[in-house]
């Protein structure tokens, strides 16, 4: 809440009353209701239009913002709860933050940028530079250590940010918005970057931003937010097959479907009563359940025979054949509504991550 008399803000909102009468009154309700949980290993997607509430809930993931009324528990720790010299430390150890225009100090090298949260952290010279280096050759950076942020380009610097929070080796990394500066072609090699990384470092993050189909490239989940609350949470594919409402439909309309929807969310089961062996023998080709349906129209315009779609070991989970993925490509997604809806705002519980991962939790 801000503005005047937060917490009797609070309890009207609990007493049944909206967002804009609270607004008459001079408080603004910035996030609402907001639970979910971020499971070790995920890529957490919030997404919304501007004033939605998305960058005010990631603030006080870290503590720079204190919610007014819930907890956000780290690893099973109440960051609520801790005393400002507490929780300078986890922000400087355990949680690092890449902003959305970079950050940079302009007097500082780009690899004492890099360094600069193990230089708060007190970490001797030599040993920060050293993960410093480590921390833009993985971003790419290797080699221009010695430049200035101004002499690199948007998409550089962003980097350079990005260095700056993995050198910590904080186990969670909070990004507002962090590529929404940049222009389209840079910012999709950062996406690629980021995605690579992931694939790397297993890191867990929490990632802000208003694009949706950057939400739906990068988000293991994603949670919808609009005036405050969180209107659908789940995968990729359960919001875009399964919108939570209205809203949410009218939100994906032009998401380019074939790019997010998977073999495995569309096939059908095999033929009954023939080997499954001679079904994918047949296939003009075979996929795994993860292959994104734009891969599909080259081997289903070639042949009538349907694509077979298989697990790690070969065996036959279904089939896809043309048919079904022009009537995917076709189908209009219809709101369900939010009770019990797969996907809804409720929070939901994900696979665990690699191990030594943490988990967030958050309500407010």
């Amino acid at each position: 809440m801000f503005g005047r008399r937060p917490d009797q803000a609070v309890r009207k909102l609990e007493g049944g009353a909206h967002r804009d009468e609270l607004r008459a009154d001079g408080t603004t309700a910035a996030v609402i209701d907001a639970s979910f949980t971020v499971e070790p290993g995920q890529i957490f997607v919030v997404m919304g239009l501007s004033g939605s509430g998305k960058s005010t809930l990631l603030r006080m993931l870290n503590g720079l913002l204190d919610p007014t009324a819930g907890r956000v528990l780290f690893d099973g720790q109440d960051l609520t709860a801790l005393t400002p010299r507490e929780l300078r430390g986890v922000r400087s150890t355990r949680i690092s933050m890449v902003f959305q225009h970079f950050a940079l100090f302009p007097h500082r090298s780009v690899l004492e940028n890099a360094a600069y949260g193990l230089e708060v952290q007190g970490v001797p010279r030599e040993a920060r530079e050293a993960r410093a280096a480590e921390a833009l050759e993985l971003t790419g950076l290797a080699g221009w250590e010695k430049s200035w942020p101004d002499e690199l380009s948007g998409g550089m610097q962003q980097r350079v940010g990005l260095a700056r929070a993995l050198a910590t080796d904080a186990d969670l990394l909070l990004m507002d918005e962090s590529f929404s500066a940049l222009d389209p072609l840079i910012r999709r090699d950062m996406q690629d970057q980021l995605l690579e990384l992931q694939q790397r470092l297993k890191k867990t993050i929490v990632f802000i931003t208003h694009d949706l189909n950057e939400a739906m490239r990068l988000g293991d989940r994603i949670a919808v937010m609009r005036d405050g609350r969180i209107v659908q949470q789940g995968t990729a594919e359960d919001i875009l097959v399964r919108p939570a409402n209205d809203y949410v439909a009218s939100f994906i309309q032009d998401v380019d479907r074939s790019r997010v929807l998977t073999a495995g969310a569309i096939m059908e089961e095999p033929e009954s009563g023939r080997p499954h062996a001679e079904l994918v023998a047949e296939a003009p080709a075979t996929v795994t359940a993860e292959t994104p349906v734009a891969e599909l129209f080259a081997p289903c315009s070639t042949s009538g025979v349907a694509v077979a779609v298989t697990d790690g070991d070969g065996a036959l989970l279904g089939v896809v054949p043309r048919s079904r993925l022009l009537a995917a490509l076709g189908e209009e997604p219809k709101a369900e509504a939010a009770a019990g809806a797969r996907g809804s705002g409720k929070a939901a519980t994900a696979p665990p991550g690699p191990r030594g991962a943490k988990k967030v939790n958050a309500g407010a």
